[in-house]
């Protein structure tokens, strides 16, 4: 029960683990597509980037979306430098797991992911997503500009109408610029392709966003 406890709090800075230099390999490619998961990337494209708990369901959410040009799971949001998958779980490295859109905005509004984002996950419950406990698995969206920071905190605004006119609490997703994106090791990458009778936690609360 302590160490769960310590894993819902987030790591002070100087606590956290230090990480390492080197990154972990990928594909260069997605599994479903055969697409880039890694740059460079065609120049018109846009970057997003959610945190709604497991990613392996995060990211099947969004690759599954209508002229989505790719996707790609990893770590954001904390402080150590190049985590495992390993480091992450101990809670200690300040990291969520996050799913990065890449998108054409001449196909796809954000709002539009923003739509599927809060209809994909409960943002209400903290440090948790369903039965996933911990800082790893809290909701966010982490903005490349000041058009979608704007953006995503207008749609937070909407969808906590939606959600107290259903009897649902606060919402509890963190908003802010995007920090480092660290990938996640290649077996996490499309993992619900390669693995289609895995886990998947992720539920939404039922509740429309329009």
């Amino acid at each position: 029960m302590i160490f769960s406890a310590k894993k819902a709090i987030l790591p002070d800075p100087a606590q956290a683990l230090p990480g390492r230099d080197m990154p972990v390999r990928v594909s260069k490619t997605h599994f479903v597509t055969g697409r880039p998961i890694v740059p460079p990337f065609p120049e018109h494209l846009h970057q997003a980037l959610f945190a709604l708990g497991c990613f392996w369901g995060a990211e099947r959410k969004f690759w599954q979306y209508p002229n989505v040009f790719s996707t790609m799971v990893g770590y954001t949001g904390g402080f150590s430098v190049n985590p495992s998958y390993e480091e992450v779980c101990t809670g200690l490295t300040g990291h969520a797991e996050a799913v990065r859109v890449l998108f054409d905005p001449e196909r796809i509004l954000y709002g539009e992911l923003l739509k599927l984002f809060w209809e994909s996950h409960n943002p209400t419950m903290g440090m948790r997503q369903g039965n996933d406990m911990g800082t790893q698995y809290r909701s966010g969206i982490y903005t490349y500009n000041q058009e979608q920071l704007d953006t995503a905190f207008e749609s937070k605004k909407i969808y906590q109408e939606r959600l107290t006119q259903a009897g649902f609490n606060s919402i509890t997703t963190e908003i802010m610029n995007s920090g480092e994106f660290y990938y996640a090791e290649d077996y996490h990458q499309q993992y619900l392709a390669k693995n289609p009778q895995g886990y998947c936690g992720l539920g939404g609360c039922g509740v429309n966003y329009d």
